[in-house]
C-alpha cells in the first residue's frame, strides 16, 4: 500500500503543476520548463521515475511494464506536441481547435485512477 500512497502522492504534484483550463496552456506551462532544460522537463515527472524503479522492483511484472509504456507514451507524445507546437509552428486546423477546447474539471486525474490499479496488479 506504500507503492500505492507514494504514487497518488507524486501524481498530484503532476496533475497541480499541469493543470490548466486548455491544452494548449497546459502545453505551454511544459514548454516553460523545457525552455530551461530537456532534464528539468523530465524532473517535473517523478510518477516517470516511479515507474522505472518500481518496474524493477516488480521483476519486470505485465503491469508495471504497462504503467511504464504508458508513462513513457505520456512524456513522449507532450514533447512531440510541444515541438510541432512552439518549435516547428507547425499544426493542423484540427488540433489547433482540439487544444483550444476547454478541458473537463476530471480531465487532470484521470490518471489517480488507472496507474494505482495497475501498482496494486503488480503487487498482488
Amino acid at each position: 500500500m506504500i507503492y500505492i500512497f507514494i504514487y497518488i502522492v507524486l501524481e498530484i504534484y503532476e496533475v497541480q503543476w499541469q493543470k490548466a483550463p486548455t491544452m494548449l496552456e497546459m502545453l505551454a506551462k511544459m514548454y516553460n520548463y523545457y525552455q530551461k532544460s530537456i532534464f528539468v522537463f523530465l524532473l517535473m515527472h517523478p510518477t516517470f521515475y516511479f515507474a522505472i524503479l518500481f518496474m524493477m522492483m516488480t521483476h519486470y511484472n505485465i503491469y508495471a511494464l504497462i504503467l511504464f509504456a504508458i508513462k513513457s507514451a505520456d512524456i513522449a507524445t507532450k514533447l512531440l506536441l510541444m515541438k510541432q507546437l512552439f518549435i516547428d509552428k507547425k499544426i493542423s486546423a484540427q488540433m489547433s481547435v482540439m487544444l483550444e477546447t476547454p478541458l473537463h474539471w476530471a480531465m487532470p486525474y484521470i490518471g489517480l485512477t488507472l496507474y494505482p490499479f495497475l501498482i496494486y496488479m503488480a503487487l498482488v
